[in-house]
């Protein structure tokens, strides 16, 4: 956390306050401090790994999928073999090849919709926790308004509304996190708000745009990593099952969650058309739990 040397300015001639050298150097000491401590934990590791993969395979899928995962072939529902390691689905496509396709489906929408929440989170959180009183109180009505809906109910009858595409997903599930960063981001800025580098800030005449900008929001940028991970978890989950009940993402797209729900009644015949992509999105959501826990874990030590 950014030191009392370190952001009080100096006095000068005539009261004037000038910041002090070493502010900007420190401010994302904190974070450094966090990720150093996270980085030594095997869970972190292990999570970071394997989300590292699905990343990575969500980009490269291509150079490593055997088959056109859209392509339909003459055996339907065939078990594994070496030219279909893990058989094909309803339609003749291949399987694995659906599961490392499906990884960019997923990855290519819960990102981005986790970054839309945790910015309108910030914003809300930011303005809310500095200028408190009747900003605040109107807010957080407002964001409690809203958290008392579940996330997954709201998302489920906005898109019943508005119909099932990428950019419905993505809005709505963006909209509905940002209540819920807020109430985090607020939390940390009312423990940073009277320390001294922010009344350092207001005695040198800044602004309270500046001040909520480029001196509070570095030194809680950990807390802030932290819940956007956890929200990353939560948009991949709720992204399958919007897909799962056919208001996500839609055919014939090789999502998991689509693919769980198209081929759930051949798992009697086919059980690796389901425990493929089951398997990919569990082991995807409990990664980035990994990486979320770790991170906390550091915050907390």
């Amino acid at each position: 956390m950014t030191s009392t040397t370190d952001a009080v300015a100096a006095v000068g001639a005539g009261g004037a306050v000038v910041a002090g050298a070493g502010r900007g150097a420190s401010r994302w000491a904190n974070l450094r401090s966090v990720l150093g401590v996270a980085v030594r934990s095997p869970t972190f590791d292990i999570g970071v790994l394997i989300l590292g993969f699905w990343v990575f395979t969500a980009i490269f899928w291509r150079v490593f999928a055997p088959y056109d995962p859209l392509v339909q072939g003459p055996a339907i529902l065939g078990h594994p073999s070496g030219a279909d390691l893990l058989g094909t689905d309803s339609l003749g496509r291949d399987v694995l090849s659906r599961v490392l396709a499906g990884a960019s489906s997923v990855l290519s929408v819960a990102p981005i919709a986790t970054v839309i929440g945790v910015v309108g989170g910030i914003i809300v959180g930011l303005v809310s926790g500095y200028y408190r009183r009747a900003t605040d109180m109107i807010l957080m009505r407002l964001v409690d308004t809203v958290l008392a809906l579940p996330s997954l109910i709201v998302a489920t009858l906005v898109l019943g509304v508005l119909g099932a595409s990428d950019l419905a997903v993505i809005v709505v599930i963006g909209a509905v996190f940002t209540p819920i960063v807020a109430r985090t981001v607020r939390s940390a800025v009312l423990s940073e708000r009277d320390k001294e580098y922010v009344a350092a800030a207001k005695m040198r005449g800044e602004s309270g745009l500046y001040i909520m900008g480029a001196e509070i929001l570095p030194n809680i940028t950990a807390p802030i990593i932290v819940e956007a991970t956890v929200r990353l978890g939560y948009a991949i989950f709720i992204i399958a099952t919007l897909s799962y009940l056919g208001l996500g993402i839609q055919p014939p797209s090789p999502d998991w969650g689509l693919t769980i729900s198209q081929e759930r009644v051949y798992v009697g015949v086919q059980p690796w058309v389901i425990l493929g992509p089951a398997i990919a999105l569990a082991t995807l959501v409990v990664s980035v739990t990994l990486v979320a826990d770790g991170l906390r874990k550091a915050i907390e030590s």
